[in-house]
């Protein structure tokens, strides 16, 4: 990886994304080929905090099927990240 913006894609807002914010959990779509060293590095710098910890799942893909035409979604990595206390990222 040569960009940290290409590590992470994005951030995933669901209900349990949201209750976790209380803990200081912060949960983010991310490249399927990074490591947790460098899912750590790549929100240290480009949000400016400080990580505790990193926890990833990588979702297969599912199969699809509008009409007579199949398919898969496409692969996903999730990245659930603790952030240190006094740390904090805003999403919208």
């Amino acid at each position: 990886m040569q960009n940290y913006r290409d590590i992470i894609k994005g951030p995933i807002m669901t209900e349990k994304s949201n209750d976790l914010k209380v803990n200081n959990v912060v949960t983010l779509s991310v490249d399927p080929k990074a490591n947790k060293t460098q899912i750590k590095q790549a929100v240290e710098k480009v949000f400016n905090v400080k990580v505790e910890s990193v926890n990833t799942v990588t979702v297969r893909p599912r199969k699809k099927r509008v009409g007579k035409y199949t398919g898969y979604t496409n692969k996903v990595k999730k990245a659930i990240v603790k952030l240190k206390d006094g740390s904090s990222i805003e999403l919208n």
